[in-house]
């Protein structure tokens, strides 16, 4: 189902518009594939267009595929398929369609676990609403490199401890956890920014 803006104190459309225009806003997800349930905190759920609330019980993974502008779709099919099966890690940009009726842009970092014989079990990351970043400075190719600075490398160790959290099932250092991934997303953010910046001069 797709999503409504919420009214009231607590998310005006007026409210939900500028934090999708702030450079560091980030959100969570984190997949199950026995189910086929991806999970998304409500900030996800409205940048791609679905009810927080169904969201937050679990949607088919297609229905934040079918976000996903277009022209971007089958890349990043591709590349969420391909690192599932590979119990791989993937960064990349891509554009989506939100409930404001705009298209934004978002960076994504995920990783997927397989079992034993290379089934994809589950997967989980962190996005970034980075539409202002690339409205306001010149359009760049996906990088397709290895990321290997130490900000990325701290990424994956987030993203790693926060899956096997969930096999322990501890909430307090799953909160932990979500705080961590939180303030490594804001730095990955940020680090955008300057990288971007450097390449202008």
């Amino acid at each position: 189902m797709k999503a409504k803006i919420p009214d009231g104190p607590t998310c005006t459309g007026a409210s939900f518009q500028l934090a999708l225009d702030a450079t560091d806003v980030i959100g969570n997800w984190e997949w199950t594939a026995a189910s086929d349930r991806a999970r998304v905190d409500p900030f996800v759920a409205l940048l791609f267009n679905v009810d927080p609330d169904e969201a937050e019980l679990g949607l088919p993974l297609s229905a934040f595929i079918d976000s996903i502008h277009s022209e971007d779709r089958q890349r990043i099919l591709t590349l969420i398929r391909q690192s599932a099966l590979e119990g791989s890690s993937y960064l990349a940009e891509y554009r989506v369609g939100s409930v404001d009726g705009q298209t934004r842009w978002v960076l994504a970092r995920g990783r997927f676990t397989c079992d034993s014989v290379g089934r994809p079990l589950s997967g989980r990351g962190i996005l970034v609403d980075i539409t202002r970043l690339r409205l306001s400075e010149e359009a760049f190719d996906e990088a397709d490199a290895v990321f290997a600075s130490p900000l990325d490398r701290l990424a994956e160790l987030a993203i790693a401890t926060r899956l096997t959290i969930d096999e322990m099932k501890d909430d307090e250092l799953k909160r932990l956890a979500d705080a961590l991934l939180l303030g490594v997303g804001r730095r990955i953010a940020q680090q955008q920014v300057r990288d971007r910046r450097r390449g202008m001069n």
